[in-house]
């Protein structure tokens, strides 16, 4: 393999104000309190409009786009890029729900393709933080068919038709592509998807937008993408004790997510992996060397990706402990 001038990459966080935005995300950056209602910090993202711009070294100001077309393989892994070409696969954002997020649910690849949408949406959330009684809906809770989801959407009983959990700190939740869904107020979260901007709102609580219209609604491509299958459980169960190693939160076909909790040195085995690996820092703080001994720190709130060609090697965790989602392609 060619050497390559690449190195842990951090990017310019892509803010999106919302109506439903709080000022979690402004204090989780560090940034000066103001009346911005910050929904969303999109960390890395190949989203078409919204390309990601690398934020300090010799590459500042080089695109996501700009990095893969340069150094291919080398940069997001051999089979990452025969699979992906130069789009980047995943999209990393912090959520802030200051108020209830529309009920909503995302397109598989085929739907996704049937709208002239190019990829569908999975999803993975990490609560970073839970207000007291906050909760949020996952899934299906009883039987239904699409007309009668239909019905209870129209009569503005459709949250009485879905499984309600109420979080904490530290719960998981893996939302496929035709998972129904809604954040609620009062939580911070991490979500890692598919690259993809696809949403259909089946119910937004009669809101308006900031003109005073109604927002839009996409009930026909909703009811027409939903899994209408009621699972047993909907929330990740793992195991929150464990220190020091990788623990599984999710594998599918478009991402692998563990949860790297520490409170002492932590040596990381990527032999065999074909992929970048991204740090999200959910709790604490840390110091770490990549493989091309590039040594730097990763704080609460920050996303770090490292490219196939340098990865990390060792974690080093400042005062108590640290929290990070660990997240590759295979």
């Amino acid at each position: 393999m060619v050497k390559a001038p690449l190195y842990p990459l951090r990017f310019e966080p892509i803010y999106k104000n919302t109506i439903w935005g709080g000022g979690k995300i402004l204090g989780l950056k560090n940034l000066e309190p103001n009346e911005e209602k910050i929904g969303e910090s999109w960390e890395i993202s190949g989203v078409q409009g919204d390309i990601s711009v690398v934020s300090d070294g010799y590459l500042k100001g080089t695109s996501l786009t700009e990095l893969i077309q340069k150094y291919k393989e080398i940069f997001v892994g051999e089979t990452v890029y025969q699979r992906y070409g130069n789009q980047f696969p995943l999209l990393f954002k912090f959520i802030d729900a200051n108020q209830d997020l529309s009920v909503q649910v995302h397109p598989d690849d085929e739907m996704a393709r049937k709208h002239r949408q190019s990829n569908g949406k999975t999803e993975f959330w990490y609560v970073l933080e839970a207000e007291e009684g906050s909760s949020l809906y996952a899934g299906l809770s009883k039987n239904c068919t699409a007309e009668e989801l239909r019905d209870a959407v129209e009569k503005g009983g459709v949250c009485k038709l879905l499984n309600k959990e109420e979080v904490t700190s530290g719960d998981a939740f893996y939302l496929p592509a035709g998972r129904v869904h809604a954040i609620g107020a009062g939580l911070l979260i991490a979500e890692i998807q598919q690259t993809s901007n696809a949403t259909y709102r089946l119910f937004d609580y009669n809101r308006v937008d900031i003109n005073g219209k109604p927002r839009e609604l996409h009930l026909d491509k909703a009811l027409e993408s939903i899994d209408y299958k009621v699972y047993r459980n909907y929330k990740t169960i793992y195991n929150k004790t464990r220190m020091c190693k990788p623990i599984r939160l999710k594998e599918c076909g478009y991402f692998t997510i563990n949860l790297i909790s520490a409170d002492t040195f932590v040596k990381f085995d990527y032999k065999g992996l074909d992929s970048f690996v991204a740090f999200m820092c959910v709790e604490g703080s840390a110091v770490f060397t990549s493989q091309r001994k590039f040594n730097g720190k990763i704080n609460r709130g920050e996303t770090i990706l490292f490219p196939a060609c340098d990865l990390p090697v060792a974690l080093i965790p400042e005062n108590e402990q640290v929290k990070l989602l660990e997240v590759y392609v295979r």
